[in-house]
């Protein structure tokens, strides 16, 4: 049986359960509250030591990072159905799935220096954020949430995350220009990681980085969140009054994220 540790809102656990839903396999539920700080705890750290969701367990193999999860899932127990074949398809999956680590890291960037930058200062003392940075076992990634939490988007990561996002966009819309899903006529496991990517996005009000210049990618997203997959993964764990907050607050940084993003060489 499979365990999924794993959290409500994080997106990397969202594209691992749309996968799971995708292929039709149930798992045994964990679900860790990161504001709580359940993934510190040290039972959780012997499974991943990075103290980061999701973790799959497979009778008694561990897997981490979602996109591995992903590939994992579909080759052991999907027949490959979510993996194209040939070699120009399989190499340009494999580099897709590299770059969802680029994207993640740019998501990141953009709810911690805007939306969740107000919630954890407007909730906790300087001490307790301290406390909580030192919590992270990771030290660039440490100096990276105090940069965010302190700078804003004033922080450089924040204009490393919009290059990178228009880089990701721009190929996006290439592929889907030319058909419905990312690696062609056929869904993929492509489609499925970088779902929650773009729907963190929408949900924080910033479909605008996509909107006009990227149009493609709309109608990208709308297909994706119809699908049973996306309600079983992604919309079953929203809750609707925290959605509606998570848009308007993110409302409040659009017209000074869009100016940043405007001004990309």
């Amino acid at each position: 049986m499979l365990t999924l540790y794993h959290g409500s809102t994080s997106v990397c656990s969202q594209k691992v359960r749309v996968g799971l839903a995708e292929l039709g396999l149930s798992y045994d539920s964990v679900v860790l509250d990161l504001q709580r700080g359940d993934q510190f705890d040290p039972d959780y750290r012997k499974l991943n030591p990075s103290a980061v969701v999701p973790t799959l367990v497979d009778d008694g193999l561990v897997v981490v990072e979602s996109s591995l999860i992903l590939d994992y899932l579909d080759r052991k127990m999907g027949a490959g159905q979510l993996s194209p074949k040939g070699d120009v398809a399989e190499v340009t999956t494999a580099h897709w799935m590299l770059r969802t680590l680029d994207i993640h890291a740019a998501i990141n960037t953009l709810s911690f220096s805007t939306v969740a930058r107000d919630r954890i200062r407007a909730k906790k003392t300087s001490e307790q954020i301290a406390q909580d940075l030192e919590r992270m076992p990771d030290p660039v990634s440490r100096l990276k949430r105090l940069s965010l939490l302190e700078g804003g988007l004033d922080s450089v990561h924040v204009t490393q995350a919009l290059l990178i996002l228009h880089r990701a966009f721009t190929d996006m819309q290439a592929a889907l220009e030319a058909h419905d899903w990312m690696m062609g006529a056929a869904f993929s496991k492509v489609d499925v990681a970088l779902i929650a990517y773009v729907d963190r996005l929408d949900r924080l009000g910033f479909s605008g980085l996509w909107l006009t210049e990227f149009p493609a990618i709309d109608g990208w997203l709308r297909a994706m969140q119809s699908r049973q997959s996306y309600a079983t993964g992604i919309a079953a764990f929203a809750d609707p009054v925290a959605s509606e907050t998570l848009r308007q607050s993110g409302a409040h940084y659009w017209l000074d994220l869009e100016e940043r993003w405007l001004k990309l060489p």
